[in-house]
């Protein structure tokens, strides 16, 4: 059985190095390129020395293009920053592309927006099955229960993580306005400090924790009077999101351009 050739761009950071023990417990995938930030230690290295024998004869990139030469799939958990370089890589190189990455600007977002009219690009918040369940049932919740059930959305990670709300909050609170039949951006409520009033109705809260080494904790309540309902992810291994990508790469090779999301991975 031919193996599914996967460039990883992002190759020696959290996500990359377990996208690589995903490849190499795999039977039907293999690594053919890999890219790290200019400043990375393993910039022109051979990638067995972070990876093992699945790196074996892939020397890490700074450049995205030599990174996707041979790569039937791209799997990208970068900075949102080096997006914009990335999928122009992958259009020049008619490349199909996981993105991972979340924090995107409009200018960035409208860059992918554009390659994805001529590639086949999934893109989302969390590659996680439970999580990609949550954003079902967030939505099915809130069309369930009118306003006065008020949703507030609750998310935690680790220190390091630099944009907030995560982008797993953010989908889930776009879910949960769908179900409403409203827009996310009239109804989010990000800051609480000093005297607010009173809640709006319809509002939508969210609050935020960074500390320690918290993979990724989102809790959605609808708290009512008497009553309140919780749906509450936990992450405890990064290797679910892996998983994910990895099953999401599967599926993108031989679509035709367009953005697609992990409800459409999983036929949802």
């Amino acid at each position: 059985m031919s193996r599914i050739s996967i460039a990883i761009l992002g190759i020696s950071g959290r996500m990359g190095r377990m996208l690589l023990t995903g490849i190499e417990s795999s039977t039907d995938l293999g690594l053919s390129g890999g890219m790290d930030s200019p400043d990375s230690p393993w910039v022109n290295k051979e990638a067995s020395g972070f990876a093992g024998s699945v790196g074996a004869g892939i020397v890490v990139t700074a450049d995205p293009a030599a990174a996707l030469r041979s790569a039937q799939a791209a799997i990208a958990f970068a900075l949102p920053q080096v997006t914009p370089a990335i999928v122009e890589a992958c259009v020049k190189a008619h490349c199909p592309l996981v993105l991972g990455t979340t924090g995107h600007t409009l200018e960035q977002r409208g860059v992918i927006d554009h390659a994805a009219k001529q590639i086949p690009i999934v893109m989302t918040s969390n590659f996680s099955l439970g999580v990609n369940l949550l954003f079902k049932l967030a939505e099915q919740t809130a069309r369930a229960l009118d306003a006065d059930y008020d949703i507030e959305i609750y998310e935690a990670h680790h220190r390091n993580k630099k944009d907030a709300p995560s982008g797993t909050a953010l989908s889930l609170g776009e879910a949960a306005a769908k179900g409403r039949g409203a827009s996310l951006k009239d109804k989010a409520v990000y800051e609480r400090y000093g005297d607010t009033g009173a809640r709006q109705r319809g509002s939508i809260g969210f609050s935020v924790v960074r500390g320690g080494d918290i993979i990724g904790d989102h809790t959605v309540t609808f708290a009512g009077i008497g009553e309140r309902i919780e749906l509450t992810h936990r992450a405890t291994d990064r290797m679910a999101f892996a998983q994910g990508a990895l099953h999401a790469a599967r599926w993108v090779v031989g679509k035709p351009a367009g953005m697609y999301s992990m409800q459409d991975v999983l036929g949802n």
